[in-house]
């Protein structure tokens, strides 16, 4: 059996997966908790207000997935800084535990795809799902399906 685990888990996860795993175990060790772990939950509990307080205001939250447009297959693989930055504004999400889905927006001058994610209230998928669905399809001239 551990073995097996091994083997998955080396083939399973690519560098970059296995870079962050490895940042997060270095940071939750002994010495660095107090330092991050402590500091990371005060501010996760504080944007997990101002997300609660957005939503009773509105349904959906709405937001580029990344700073840049889609960057071409294997462009920045021997660059962490710019694959973590890539994705800063997707943390957020995982942060406070909401759910999102990125979606198609458009595409830049070079035809690389951009992407702009829905955020929802804490166990409503369904929301998340429907104004996805809506957003994907409007922007594609693709006629929604009412379902009735």
């Amino acid at each position: 059996m551990t073995e097996m685990y091994r083997k998955t888990r080396d083939a399973g996860f690519g560098t970059e997966v296995k870079r962050r795993i490895m940042l997060g175990t270095y940071a939750l060790s002994a010495g660095y908790y107090d330092a991050y772990y402590r500091k990371a939950q005060k501010v996760r509990s504080l944007l997990a207000r101002d997300f609660d307080e957005a939503f009773t205001r509105v349904d959906a939250i709405v937001t580029p997935t990344t700073p840049t447009p889609a960057f071409k297959l294997g462009e920045k693989v021997d660059d962490p800084l710019a694959m973590y930055l890539a994705d800063i504004y997707t943390v957020t999400a995982n942060l406070v535990g909401v759910p999102g889905i990125t979606v198609p927006c458009g595409k830049s001058k070079e035809g690389l795809p951009i992407g702009m994610q829905v955020l929802g209230r804490h166990f409503d998928e369904a929301t998340v799902l429907r104004t996805a669905h809506v957003v994907e399809h409007a922007l594609a001239g693709v006629p929604i399906y009412s379902g009735s």
